[in-house]
């Protein structure tokens, strides 16, 4: 009795044994569902992804300014012939180096690099936008005795040349030649009147800042706001026709000037609105 029970033991731990290292395949997951299954993407495959281009990340600038009536010169094309952008183009034209809405989707970049194309007349090349009348189909001509004309801009100043550190940012122009204008000479931001230096708007000027400018032309006077002010920074008489508003990034220096010349070296100002206005004195 005690031999077969003893042997009933020894056969029951046999069993248990066995059990324990037999492996259970009901539990694992299924080798052939495993090797169908869609591969990851590698970091080597991602890398060679397509980056997307501002344009197709946000809308287009004619979205966020309001550019029926302007044109576009860019610092590109031929010596003294710049490319200009014209109406309709403009309605839904962008371009990711000189013209094209910020990665912020709320402003509009211009960039002039300091090795760009100039017009004539002018050693130094721009971004910028000029006035017209009808739709964008001819050159807008007011006169300063006749009528209320406006422009408000609300900007920012992100770049400036590497060595003289100078933009022009909004200006008046006339037939002939500018008339007013807002200069950076970093960091001095400050009204040009004719060329010559007028009161300071920041003596500080930080780059990024956002600042507003308006303009107002009545009754031969012409009238500068800075940062939405009710009382004028500045003004003068001046009398004549032949006016227009211009906007943008003008850079006030070139290749002969800099000691670097390439496309990293530019000025850049980002305009987050941008509002025109003629009222006639009938009106």
């Amino acid at each position: 009795m005690y031999k077969l029970i003893s042997f009933l033991l020894i056969l029951t731990a046999i069993y248990g044994l066995f059990s324990f290292f037999r492996p259970i395949s009901t539990t694992m997951t299924n080798p052939t569902v495993m090797s169908t299954a869609t591969p990851a993407v590698t970091p080597e495959v991602a890398s060679k992804a397509t980056p997307k281009k501002q344009s197709d990340v946000c809308p287009s600038p004619s979205s966020i300014l309001h550019l029926k009536n302007w044109k576009l010169t860019l610092p590109s094309g031929a010596p003294e012939k710049p490319t200009e952008i014209k109406q309709p183009a403009l309605s839904t034209y962008s371009d990711e180096q000189y013209f094209a809405t910020a990665p912020d989707c709320k402003s509009v970049l211009f960039r002039a690099e300091v090795g760009g194309i100039t017009t004539k007349g002018s050693s130094y090349p721009r971004s910028e936008l000029r006035e017209m009348s009808y739709d964008g189909t001819a050159n807008s001509d007011w006169s300063t005795f006749s009528g209320t004309h406006t422009m408000f801009i609300d900007e920012a100043i992100t770049a400036v040349p590497f060595k003289k550190r100078h933009v022009v940012a909004g200006q008046i122009h006339d037939a002939d030649d500018d008339v007013i204008f807002i200069r950076l000479e970093y960091p001095k931001l400050f009204i040009s009147i004719n060329g010559k230096e007028g009161p300071t708007l920041d003596a500080n000027y930080e780059l990024g800042r956002r600042f507003t400018i308006k303009y107002v032309v009545a009754h031969d006077e012409i009238s500068v706001y800075y940062n939405q002010n009710s009382q004028a920074a500045f003004s003068f008489h001046r009398s004549g026709t032949g006016f227009y508003f211009k906007a943008g990034a003008y850079a006030q220096s070139n290749c002969e000037k800099e000691d670097i010349c390439s496309a990293d070296n530019y000025a850049e100002v980002r305009i987050y609105k941008l509002d025109v206005g003629h009222i006639s004195d009938s009106t």
